[in-house]
């Protein structure tokens, strides 16, 4: 009897890993991003983006390959910022907006929820709870100025 160290299977140790690293996410918000531009359902949400969304595409998916834990190149990129602080300008974050950005990330993970439907729904909830965080935000500016314009 031979004894042969045992081949040790190093297990992803984050959802950057777990997705696969930085190709399946940037496919995800290709995907995302053809799907905003191409369904009339998300209409309102395509208008209170740029005409052009190369910037956006490639910001997204940095930051999401950093959120999920791989390279961190959205944050030097943007020394301080958040995901807050990088839509707290962006006219238009509204219920609306919000779900249609939800709907059109779902149906953008659909690939991702066959393969791994728990790092899925972890991401989408997360992200759930961004955007209306985001809402709540945007809503408490638009009251602060309506109440300075009196």
């Amino acid at each position: 009897m031979s004894l042969r160290p045992q081949k040790t299977v190093k297990r992803p140790t984050t959802p950057y890993e777990r997705i696969g690293r930085r190709a399946p996410v940037t496919h995800l918000v290709q995907r995302f991003y053809d799907l905003m531009e191409s369904n009339p359902a998300y209409a309102e949400l395509r208008s209170i983006h740029s005409d052009d969304l190369t910037e956006m595409r490639e910001s997204l998916t940095d930051f999401l390959v950093a959120w999920m834990g791989g390279p961190r190149d959205w944050f030097d990129k943007k020394p301080g910022a958040c995901i807050m602080s990088a839509h707290a300008a962006m006219r238009g974050i509204d219920e609306i907006t919000a779900r249609q950005w939800m709907d059109c990330m779902t149906e953008a993970a659909a690939d991702l929820a066959q393969k791994d439907p728990q790092l899925a729904q972890s991401m989408l909830t997360s992200m759930q709870s961004m955007g209306k965080t985001m809402v709540a935000r945007a809503k408490a500016a638009q009251e602060a100025k309506v109440a300075t314009d009196e």
